[in-house]
């Protein structure tokens, strides 16, 4: 059972660097389990103020609900209090209750919850399915807003009054104005969470509206690259900013762009040069080619250059 309650963990949140560990998978593509025990425990090590897992970098969308369960039993377990723990909730409402109350029996400390399953739907609906998975545990709730889970300011609202627990709101649309509707309906009612991929393109003008925090993908394979460049968006040093999107974060979306999927295939292959393979994909996702590893390689390499160090190997 979590020590934080819903207020403490959200505060937690917003005070540094979130990041979506990647589910590592054997050549068979079962859970690793060894491996991601290791990786958590690596992380753990750096300034991150949560981890979420089986998340979306995660593959959420392609573990069953008991894989999900047990990921997330390995990640509190392993992180043992160092940092919060945060799980991935999702699919139809029934079973995204079911997370939600396995999350909690697991230990974490919060609950993120993606989108349905495949159906869009009106506010009406949209609002019973939050406030049903919110009912369901008494973690925190993230409530993720992007592809067919579009809530409005007025719905936010009405969920913020009838779910004490719903104490966070990631945007991952980038519509500004309705970011902003919302922070001025809400107010620090919630915990607000930049998660546009790549988060890092978009942190220093979602810090200027008051987002103190996003979740960054590249934090599994170039920690203190995504640290230093945390810090130097919250210290808001544009020329340090500018160097680390003209020089990693802008050259790896010239490759993550290539081909659906890769934002989270490009995780698994960085995970891969530094010398953590945490293994392929799951379908119906693909991994990078030889040569876009490669191209990978060579930017991780060039990152001590770059102004904003990372480290290129595992310790």
């Amino acid at each position: 059972m979590s020590k934080m309650t819903p207020r403490e963990m959200a505060q937690t949140l917003g005070s540094g660097l979130l990041s979506f560990p990647v589910t590592p998978f054997n050549a068979d593509l079962s859970f690793n389990e060894e491996q991601y025990r290791a990786n958590m425990d690596w992380l753990c090590g750096y300034d991150v103020a949560g981890l979420f897992a089986a998340g979306g970098t995660g593959e959420f969308f392609s573990l069953t609900p008991a894989e999900v369960e047990r990921v997330v039993t390995v990640a509190v377990n392993e992180t043992r209090g160092r940092v919060p723990v945060l799980a991935g909730a999702g699919y139809g409402t029934a079973i995204a209750k079911d997370l939600a109350a396995a999350a909690e029996r697991a230990g974490a400390d919060g609950v993120l919850l993606l989108p349905p399953y495949l159906v869009n739907s009106e506010q009406e609906g949209l609002m019973a399915h939050v406030e049903a998975v919110c009912a369901a545990t008494k973690l925190g709730v993230i409530v993720y807003n992007r592809d067919n889970a579009i809530l409005t300011e007025d719905s936010v609202a009405r969920l913020a009054e009838r779910c004490p627990n719903l104490v966070g709101y990631k945007d991952g649309i980038g519509d500004i104005e309705l970011m902003v509707r919302i922070q001025s309906k809400l107010g620090d009612r919630l915990t607000y969470v930049g998660g546009l991929p790549t988060a890092e393109t978009f942190a220093l003008p979602y810090l200027e509206m008051g987002v103190t925090t996003y979740s960054s993908a590249v934090f599994n394979f170039v920690p203190e690259f995504s640290t230093s460049f945390y810090a130097a968006v919250r210290r808001r040093d544009r020329e340090a900013v500018a160097a680390g999107l003209k020089n990693f974060i802008l050259p790896l979306l010239a490759i993550r762009n290539r081909k659906k999927g890769y934002a989270v295939s490009i995780i698994k292959a960085g995970m891969k040069v530094i010398g953590r393979d945490s293994g392929a994909v799951r379908p119906p996702l693909t991994d990078l080619t030889a040569q876009e590893t490669a191209e990978l390689t060579a930017l991780v390499a060039a990152l001590p250059a770059s102004g904003l160090t990372a480290r290129a190997a595992a310790e």
